[in-house]
C-alpha cells in the first residue's frame, strides 16, 4: 500500500510539474523582430521605443490573439537567420511574400501591399531602361526584393550601392552619390518625397508590380513548423480589418488604402 501511494504522489508530482513547465512554456513572451530602420512602418522614435504602421498593427494582433510580444531589433539581412536559429519568433519588419521567401519561412496571411518604384532627381532626365540606367548608381537596401530586382534587371550596365538600412539610401540620394534608388513605392513618398529632403526629386517610370520579384503582399514570417501561431496571427488580421482596428492605425499614417487588392 504504501509503495503504491508513494508511485502516486511521485505521479502526481511529476504531471504537476509538466503542467507547470508548459504553463511557463505558454508564457514566453514571442519575439517579435524588426530592424527599425523604415519609417514610416517601422523605426524608433526619439525615446528608442518601437513606432510606425508595423508596430502599431502587431500591438494589435497581438492584443487580439491574446499574446504576450515583444520586440527585438535585428539588421534587415539578419532578419530570417536569426528566425531560423530562435533568436527571435516572428519577422514584423514590411517583409514582402516571395516564392524564394517561402522556401525557408511560413507567412501570415498580407497585412499591405504596394508595388515598387524608382525615384530621381526631377531634372536628371533619367529613363528606366538598359540604356538608361548605363553607368548609373541605384541605391538599394540590402538583401530585399529591391536588391534582386535591379540586380536581375540592371546589375550588368548599372553600379548598384546596398545599404544596411533605407535611411542610409535616402541620404545619399539628397547628397548626390546616388543617381536613383528603388524602393516600395508607398514608403518613397511617405518617407522621402514628402518630406523637405525630398523636394527636387520624383517617381521615375512605371511601377512595379511583377509578382516574381514584388511578391503577393507584405506579412509577418514565423518558422515553417509554427502553424498554430501563423494561424492565430491569420484570425487576428482578419478580425482587425473587420472590426475597424485596421483602418483606423491605417488613418494615422496613409491617405490612400494600404491594404491593396
Amino acid at each position: 500500500m504504501k509503495k503504491t501511494m508513494t508511485l502516486a504522489l511521485v505521479l502526481t508530482s511529476l504531471v504537476s510539474g509538466l503542467v507547470s513547465g508548459s504553463a511557463l512554456a505558454a508564457q514566453k513572451p514571442v519575439r517579435l523582430a524588426s530592424d527599425f530602420t523604415y519609417p514610416p512602418f517601422n523605426y524608433k522614435d526619439a525615446s528608442g521605443t518601437p513606432a510606425g504602421f508595423d508596430i502599431e498593427i502587431a500591438d494589435a494582433l497581438c492584443a487580439e490573439a491574446k499574446l504576450d510580444c515583444e520586440w527585438v531589433s535585428q539588421s534587415w539581412d539578419g532578419l530570417i537567420p536569426s528566425l531560423l536559429s530562435r533568436k527571435s519568433d516572428v519577422i514584423m519588419a514590411s517583409m514582402r511574400i516571395t516564392d524564394e521567401r517561402k522556401q525557408r519561412v511560413l507567412f501570415s496571411d498580407k497585412y499591405y501591399q504596394t508595388p515598387a518604384r524608382f525615384v530621381a532627381g526631377s531634372d536628371a532626365g533619367i529613363t528606366i531602361s538598359e540604356q538608361g540606367l548605363q553607368g548609373k548608381r541605384i541605391g538599394v537596401q540590402l538583401g530585399t526584393i529591391h536588391d534582386r530586382y535591379v540586380t536581375d534587371k540592371f546589375g550588368d550596365v548599372a553600379n548598384i550601392r546596398r545599404y544596411n538600412g533605407q535611411d542610409e539610401v535616402y541620404l545619399d540620394l539628397q547628397s548626390g552619390r546616388l543617381d536613383a534608388v528603388f524602393g516600395n513605392s508607398d514608403q518613397l513618398a511617405l518617407a522621402f518625397l514628402e518630406k523637405e529632403q525630398g523636394k527636387g526629386f520624383e517617381f521615375v517610370g512605371e511601377a512595379v508590380t511583377d509578382p516574381a520579384y514584388i511578391g503577393e503582399g507584405t506579412a509577418l514570417a514565423m518558422r515553417k513548423n509554427d502553424k498554430a501561431l501563423a494561424e492565430k496571427f491569420n484570425q487576428a488580421i482578419a478580425t482587425i480589418r473587420a472590426n475597424g482596428t485596421y483602418d483606423k492605425i491605417a488613418a494615422k499614417y496613409f491617405s490612400f488604402d494600404i491594404y491593396g487588392e
